[in-house]
């Protein structure tokens, strides 16, 4: 002891040194804690060099079997479904990855926290409890000294205890005490107050910024306390006093303490010393059992609890970091050693009220209460019987129950829940979970002590129950309406709590034959003690078909009654335990046979039942909603095994005991029908007739029921398994399900074991999910009236099952499946269907249909009346065929065909059942009922065939063959039919393709000239005229009339008519991105790297430019108006929705008829000889120039220089005009394209609006070329209607937008991409030829070139002749510096060998040394071959956009070889070069200008002597982008996410990791330690990566919650399937499900098809609109 007063003298001089005596934390305060507090205790803990001694220990092996890995909130944990006892036996990811169960069929889930991994626990696994890493075992070991660890462990303990109880007003001990006179203002957590509300009044009570503010709340949610002020006691007192009368009125205080600053010290070293324990003791078991004894000693200090006790009944009032240090203290010391396991339990159960009534009074969570541990401790089998014997802990935890929910009791100590508080109500319900770990599994031993205490626990659990029988009655409502609706929540919140508890009370009652009796006579009795709802009036006697019932009157409809029957239907299902075991025979042993009043036990379930039927007759309709939701629950698959079915069961064993005419008179009775049938009430009221049937039609259906539904252990012979599967085949009878559908409507376990006995699986396309279908040969078990179809349910399967037969071309008729037979102690029930009283009611319900009295039956009336009839017929035939006709009793085909005298009631009082359901056939109002009246009219000669031995085999074989025959003349006429149908098809298609030949051969000179219109890829006139060029072909041009999707008008495209417009979406793009987060400065030369391009897409709709303003100022009026509701477009950003597909749009492109450009092929040639290539670029200097000289030197050239008009010697013309509609929309859409390009606010007269333009243009063509090769699809032909309208009118809309520009504006664009081309020697602005994409420059020439035609008072444009020279000269240009481009960019070695011959080798190696001859250092080993394929492969890009764009420029159409073949097709370059008037051999373009190309040349590469050492060449072509490859098993990105570290938190909170699927980077979303400034504003860490990685779009996989995000800016994003499915083609969101998740590409692939074609925006709106709430989620903070 003297050694713990030293220890703890040197506590108190040097903790507070270390923790919080300063105003701010010391930063090196865990070196200084490790080197003056730890160490030493380590030292004196070893006695030598801790280090030394831990490394021993861990070679020793001295660790624990058990993982024990305690979960944090978030973290993935594994359960597998072929090993695990029970469902919360649970594995960590690396137990998990290193175990057999990987290879099984397992389930994940996300861990709410708390609980720890069960790897190593042999009683929690079947086979392979071990992972790997955990299978070596444990060894003790003690080379060092217990008692010296058993002495510091108690002082240490007891230090932990004394100071995380500290009360506010404590005082610290002397050993502690210190001088210093500091105090803390703590502020402490609580789930009351919002982050808002606790940040205002920090800032108005300590008077700190806003910053601070939320950090000491962020601080303060995470750790559970925070100290919000430090100074003297009277200053503390102040701060809070503010902070708490700063409350409202509504929200309980905030909880704020004043602490000295030595205990916060204290405390705090408190925390750290609980991790050092965990540390310490995981790493010898020896250390572990020592602490574990110190924990669990008793108190020497009288009337004081163990240590850990002490620790636990303080747990609600410990801060929430304090909470999670000790109980991860208790789970890996405790909880890892199974006798001090034991020794924990017992303890936990002494004080389990206590506990539980802390947690009810807390308002923190139950994952961090000390409660949480007990799913640790009751379900471990050993463990829970234990604790039944010694602690009875069954009783405990019901007591504990009970006095939570006494304060509900009423006067007659029945349950009434008005006005509950609905917080603490579900934290009371929370220990029934406890209540389920302890059953979980059943005994396979029974002990005379298990016995008497499991039952002391029933009892107690029968007495609760019988707190529930009859609880929350009703009554009807007659005249007004009910005025409150009463609350009926709680009831059915606790029975959906005891569903699986009542269920796991009879289990282990079977499990015993004793137990089951004894417990049967408790429930009995219990029963019979009840006294909800009794008789009123004494028995009087009924009379009906000469039978009586004495019977006590009970009037549903008038009288109150009740859903809640648990011990009623408890009572039930231990009978059925009781039939099925055989423990039957000996109940009267226990149980007097005159005290079991079937009648009785029935009453209150027969009861319910009516009470159903008469809320869907509508006779409780004054009763409000409340009713109507309890009936629907009651019958809901959520709580109808233990209500609805066991009230069935209960009449069926009623039904068995019962006299069969008294049983149905009984039923008749409640059903208030008795004098209906009697022939004793008759009204002319409409209501009450229609009520009447509506309560007839439901009193047939629980006959049918009761008789019918046999699929019950017990009640005959069946299992559960053909349970299981009797309920799949009715639910695929209604639809083809998913597995999670079956699931959720099942909510059983073991489908897996039948799903594929009685249906096949359908995979999954690209959408939906996968689907099961019931198999054809288990329709016949199809029951149209199963008991557990809802009427919609029922409804559907009727109409499926009848469509299907006849389109298999059978009857329609939908007979009751043959059933298993009753057992022993229910076969009585099927004399229900014989007996008079309900013969009477059948004949009753078809003589009323006969006589067609239309207000007194229904056509389900009479549909019910003849299911009964047929499942008496069937039952006959089953026991005809089983036995001779003497041992036969059942008669119900005799006794239907006898005529009853019992009425004299109209003219047909004296027929028979069967006589009237003759008749029923020829009512027209039955005809829907037709087959089945046939089939149970054959049905009655069948057993009359029977009953009479004529021939039995005979008649069988004609039941059963005649329709057989009846079905093959059927399908073979049928057939017949089909085949002449196709013949007669096949004659008139012939007639046709006559006509149409003889029509092509009539008009072939229209076939000749005309094409058909719209045809994209079709041959021009000439094949050998392409695109480009003097020899060009001649562009079909058609009238074009389009009709708008506004006033539906139709309009003629014209340039001098009003502007029909596009509706057209522009956005930046990444798509094509060579280098992630890289910008363009300069817009007039995009780089090759294409970092950021400007995308222009449309839906193809067309609109007059007129009805589209209107429509966008209707809609920006619309929405702005819309104040509630967060708006899906940005208003201000000019977005709407097309009005017809509801794609979003931000703009719209003006469309613009195409000009032919008429082109005279002689003067053409004859301008060819005198405009040579030469020539034409000395005519461009000069006229750039403006003078006569150009910047190339004299020998370039040997004629005469040209002046500056000599451009306009070859041809010019006026310009074409457009109308001001047309001028208007071309400037609008310029305007978005520069506004959304470049991130700037508007600005038409801005000199880069032009470039935007033409930049959009081209960088669209990229991206429809890139799809296309993506696609492996052809490059004309391909593309959809709406793609291929939007990309001709961008092109012309690019084209007409320098008539918008200033001339001089593009004549200077022009000169500077020129210049790039034709570079001065002295120039250092023009960028290399290898820092432009040579496609966006060649777009750029071709649509600025024009510009150089203007003159200054007259506006002139080139000619069809001299635009035909300017186009072939400017891409000659252009490819041969693309060329360039690619030579100088590949620098591997060729893998394969190949020969130098060929013209294309020579001309690619002739090049290459002129290259190096400019280049030193540039490589020329390469071979020809080798040269020539590589530049082939890296130009064809080039060449289809360029394609492309003189398709859509000029309107000629291009070769076939380029509609037929895929992009990638090898073939295609010779069909390209064509089209686009270059030689098939592109070297031969150098050859042909070698003079020009030479000087070019040698400009060209005077920059490349430095720029080939300083840049990395990009390769040609372009690396395609592919959303990044994701692992086969979702498990594999699972673990990625469990090892994942947030690069800026060093805490262990639950994380959200994220991957980007653009470049694969793992971000830590939704949390503020990763939170960065963008645009002035914090935003989460995937928004911060979009920006750079996406330009603003993001397609991002979180992984824990295995679903994809989709962000298109700041403030918009949505949720998008994940594209991994299950086994059963499902996804799994928030891996609800937990099934094992692989990769579909075909859903990948989709999700790339989305980014690829620039869908995501559009993707994000339409969900948005689907799911358009009221208060967005903060996507910028993701």
């Amino acid at each position: 002891m003297d050694c713990g007063r030293e220890l703890l003298r040197y506590l108190a001089e040097q903790v507070p040194r270390i923790y919080c005596l300063e105003a701010e934390p010391c930063p090196q305060e865990e070196e200084l804690a490790l080197s003056l507090l730890l160490q030493p205790l380590e030292y004196f803990l070893f006695g030598e060099d801790p280090h030394v001694s831990l490394e021993k220990l861990q070679q020793s092996g001295a660790s624990s079997q058990l993982c024990g890995r305690v979960f944090k909130e978030g973290e993935t944990t594994y359960s597998c479904r072929d090993c695990a006892i029970d469902p919360t036996c649970v594995l960590c990811m690396d137990c998990f990855q290193n175990s057999i169960h990987k290879g099984h069929r397992y389930k994940m889930h996300t861990s709410s926290g708390g609980g720890f991994c069960d790897c190593g626990d042999l009683e929690a696994w079947k086979t392979g409890p071990c992972c790997i890493k955990h299978d070596q075992g444990s060894t003790m070991n003690s080379e060092f000294d217990l008692e010296r660890a058993q002495k510091l462990f108690r002082v240490l303990l007891q230090y932990i205890a004394d100071m995380l109880v500290w009360e506010e007003n404590d005082i610290l001990p002397a050993e502690l005490h210190v001088k210093e006179d500091t105090y803390y203002c703590v502020l402490y957590n609580d789930e009351h107050h919002s982050y808002d509300h606790v940040i205002y009044t920090l800032r108005r009570a300590v008077s700190c910024s806003h910053k601070e503010a939320n950090t000491h709340t962020s601080l303060i949610d995470k750790e559970g306390r925070r100290a919000v002020k430090r100074g003297t006691y009277e200053s503390c007192q102040q701060a809070k006093r503010l902070i708490q009368n700063s409350e409202q009125i509504s929200l309980q205080p905030l909880r704020v303490e004043i602490l000295h600053s030595a205990v916060m010290a204290h405390q705090s070293f408190s925390m750290r010393l609980g991790t050092w324990f965990q540390q310490i003791i995981s790493s010898s078991v020896g250390l572990r059992q020592v602490f574990c004894q110190v924990a669990l000693e008793p108190s020497p200090t009288a009337g004081r609890a163990s240590l850990i006790s002490r620790l636990m009944l303080h747990d609600a009032k410990l801060y929430k970091g304090a909470r999670k240090i000790i109980h991860e203290l208790i789970v890996c010391s405790l909880l890892m050693e199974t006798e001090y396991k034991r020794l924990f339990a017992i303890e936990f159960t002494k004080h389990y009220k206590q506990l539980q009534k802390d947690f009810i009074s807390d308002d923190h969570e139950r994952s961090i209460s000390v409660t949480a541990l007990s799913v640790q401790i009751f379900t471990v089998p050993t463990l829970a019987r234990q604790l039944i014997e010694e602690g009875n802990v069954i009783k405990v935890i019901i007591d504990t129950v009970m006095e939570m929910l006494s304060e509900h009791l009423d006067n007659n100590n029945r349950f009434h829940f008005q006005g509950y508080n609905s917080d603490k109500f579900f934290r009371i319900q929370v220990i029934f979970h406890d209540l389920r770990y302890i059953l979980i599994s059943k005994p396979m031993i029974w002990t005379n002590k298990l016995r008497t205490q499991f039952l002391e626990g029933f009892r107690t659990f029968l007495g609760m129950l019988a707190c529930m029988q009859g609880m929350e009655e009703v009554k009807r409502q007659f005249g007004q309406h009910i005025e409150v609706e009463p609350e009926w929540e709680a009831g059915f919140s606790i029975q959906m709590q005891l569903r699986h508890i009542l269920s796991m009370f009879q289990d282990w009652c079977a499990s015993d034959e004793e137990v089951l009796l004894r417990a049967f006579k408790e429930c009995h009795s219990t029963l019979m003690s009840c006294c909800n709802q009794p008789f009123h009036g004494e028995a009087t006697d009924s009379y009906m078909c000469k039978h009586i019932l004495h019977a006590r009157p009970y009037r549903v409809s008038q009288e109150p009654v009740t859903v809640h029957l648990p011990v009623s239907r408890l009572l039930a299902g231990l009978y059925i335990h009781l039939c099925r075991t055989g423990a039957i025979v000996h109940l009267h042993e226990y149980v007097d046979p005159a005290h079991c009043d079937f009648a009785y036990f029935a009453e209150h379930p027969l009861r319910c039942l009516v009470l159903a039927a008469q809320v869907s007759a509508e006779m409780w309709r004054r009763n409000g909603l409340s009713l109507v939701s309890q009936v629907y629950y009651y019958q809901d698959v959520k709580c109808r095994d233990e209500m609805f079915d066991k009230d069935i069961i209960m009449l069926q064993i009623a039904a068995s005991k019962i006299d069969p005419n008294d049983f149905v008179m009984l039923v008749l009775q409640r059903f208030e029908l008795f004098e209906v049938f009697n022939g004793s009430c008759s009204t002319k009221d409409q209501e009450l007739l229609k009520q009447w049937n509506r309560l007839t039609e439901e009193m047939l259906h629980l006959f049918i029921i009761i008789i019918g539904e046999r699929y019950i252990p017990g009640i005959s012979g069946v299992t559960k398994e053909d349970m299981t599967m009797r309920e799949v085949i009715h639910l695929l009878c209604i639809e083809p399900m998913a597995h999670s559908s079956l699931v959720k409507a099942l909510r059983e376990t073991g489908l897996e074991n039948v799903i594929s006995t009685v249906a096949t699986f359908k995979k999954p396309g690209v959408s939906g999910h996968g689907l099961y279908e019931v198999k054809k040969e288990c329709l016949q078990e199809f029951n149209p009236f199963f008991y557990h179809y809802s009427k919609s349910q029922r409804s559907k399967a009727e109409d499926a099952q009848k469509k299907r037969k006849a389109q298999e071309g059978c009857d329609k008729a939908l007979p009751p499946p043959v059933p298993p037979p009753f057992s022993q102690a229910f076969s009585s029930i099927v004399q229900l269907l014989r007996c008079d009283v309900l013969l009477h009611v059948l004949r009753q319900v078809l003589q009323k249909a006969v006589e067609d009295t239309t207000t007194q039956w229904t056509e389900a009336m009479v549909q019910r009346a003849m299911h009964l009839a047929a499942q008496a017929l069937l039952e006959e035939k089953t026991q005809l065929e089983a036995n001779n006709e003497d041992d036969v009793t059942f008669d119900f085909s005799l006794k239907a065909r006898v005529s009853f005298f019992l009425l004299d009631i109209g003219s047909e009082h004296g027929k028979s059942l069967f006589d009237f359901l003759s008749k029923l056939k020829g009512l027209p109002s039955l005809e829907a009922q037709k087959d089945m009246i046939q089939w149970t009219l054959q049905m009655f000669e069948t057993v009359k065939c029977l009953r009479v031995k004529s021939s039995p085999l005979a008649a069988t074989s004609m039941d059963q063959t005649k329709p057989e025959e009846n079905i093959q003349d059927k399908e073979k006429a049928e057939r017949k039919r089909k085949a002449e149908a196709a013949k007669h098809r096949q004659k008139i298609m012939a007639q046709m393709s006559a006509m149409q030949k003889n029509f092509i051969e009539t008009h072939k000179m229209l076939y000749e000239n005309v094409p058909e219109s719209g045809a994209q890829g079709e041959p021009s006139l000439s094949k050998e005229r392409g695109a480009v060029g003097p020899r060009r072909g001649v562009a079909l041009i058609e009238r074009e009339v389009l009709t708008c999707i506004l006033c539906q008008e139709e309009q003629e495209v014209k340039a001098r008519a009003p502007a029909m417009v596009l509706t057209a979406c522009v956005q930046r793009s990444t798509v094509l991105t060579q280098c992630r987060g890289k910008e363009t400065y300069n817009p007039l030369f995009m780089h090759p790297d294409l970092a950021v391009g400007t995308h222009t897409g449309s839906c193809g709709h067309v609109m007059h430019a007129s009805c589209w303003q209107k429509y966008f100022e209707a809609v920006q009026n619309t929405s702005r108006s819309r104040l509630h509701a967060e708006p899906i477009i940005d208003l201000e950003n000019g977005e709407y929705m097309c009005p017809l597909c509801k794609s979003l749009c931000n703009t719209v492109v003006p469309l613009i008829p195409l000009d032919p450009l008429p082109l005279h092929l002689e003067s053409a040639e004859l301008v060819g000889q005198l405009l040579t290539f030469p020539r034409w670029i000395e005519i461009i200097m000069a006229r750039i120039n403006g003078e006569n000289r150009t910047i190339m030197d004299d020998e370039l050239v040997d004629q005469s220089q040209p002046d500056f008009r000599s451009i306009l010697s070859f041809g010019v013309e006026a310009p074409k005009k457009f109308s001001d509609s047309i001028g208007n929309m071309l400037t609008v859409c310029a305007t978005t394209v520069y506004r959304v390009g470049l991130k700037v606010p508007p600005n038409e007269l801005d000199s880069r609006v032009p470039i935007m333009s033409w930049n959009t243009c081209a960088f669209t063509i990229q991206a429809v070329e890139n799809m296309l090769l993506d696609e492996d699809k052809p490059l004309f032909g391909s593309l959809q209607n709406r793609q291929l309208a939007g990309l001709k009118a961008v092109v012309q809309f690019s084209a007409a937008q320098r008539r918008k520009s200033s001339q001089a504006v593009i004549q200077n664009h022009f000169m500077g991409m020129l210049g790039a081309l034709i570079p001065h020697m002295n120039d250092e602005d023009s960028p290399s030829v290898l820092e432009i994409d040579c496609f966006h420059l060649l777009v750029g020439l071709v649509l600025a070139i024009p510009a150089l035609y203007q003159e200054e008072t007259v506006d002139l444009e080139p000619s069809a002749i001299s635009t035909a020279y300017n186009h072939l000269y400017l891409l000659h240009l252009v490819t041969m510096a693309h060329i360039l481009q690619v030579m100088l960019s590949f620098q591997d070695t060729p893998e394969l060998t190949g020969e130098d011959k060929g013209e294309d080798a020579r001309l690619a190696l002739e090049l290459l040394k002129s290259v190096a001859q400019h280049a030193d250092g540039f490589r020329t080993d390469a071979p020809g071959w080798y040269v020539a394929d590589q530049v082939r492969r890296g130009i064809a890009p080039f060449l289809r956009c360029a394609a492309l764009f003189f398709n859509c420029l000029t309107g000629i159409s291009p070769p076939e070889e380029l509609s037929n073949t895929p992009v990638s097709s090898d073939s295609q370059l010779e069909a390209l070069c064509s089209y686009l008037a270059l030689p098939s051999n592109l070297f031969s373009l150098f050859e042909a200008h070698k003079e020009v190309v030479s000087q070019l040349l040698q400009r060209y590469l005077f920059w490349l002597l430095n720029f080939l050492t300083l840049v990395v060449l990009r390769k040609y072509p372009r690396k395609q982008n592919r959303l990044i490859d994701l692992p086969e098993d979702y498990s594999t990105l699972l673990n990625q996410a469990c090892h994942f570290q947030c690069p800026k938190a060093s805490d262990d909170e639950r994380k959200h990791p994220t991957l980007c699927l653009f470049c694969g980077a793992m971000l830590c979303s939704q949390s503020t330690c990763c939170q960065e400034q963008l645009d002035g504003a914090e935003v989460g860490a995937c928004t911060a990566h979009a920006a750079s990685c996406g330009a603003g779009v993001g397609m991002f996989l979180r992984i824990r919650e295995c679903e994809v995000v989709l962000m298109a800016s700041k403030t918009r994003g949505s949720t998008y399937h994940a594209p991994y499915l299950d086994d059963y083609g499902e996804t799994d969101p928030q891996l609800g499900r937990g099934n094992p998740l692989h990769l579909s590409p075909e859903r990948y692939r989709k999700l790339h098809q989305l980014w690829q074609q620039h869908c995501i925006l559009e993707e994000i709106v339409r969900s948005q609109e689907v799911v358009n709430v009221m208060f967005a989620f903060e996507w910028q903070m993701l």
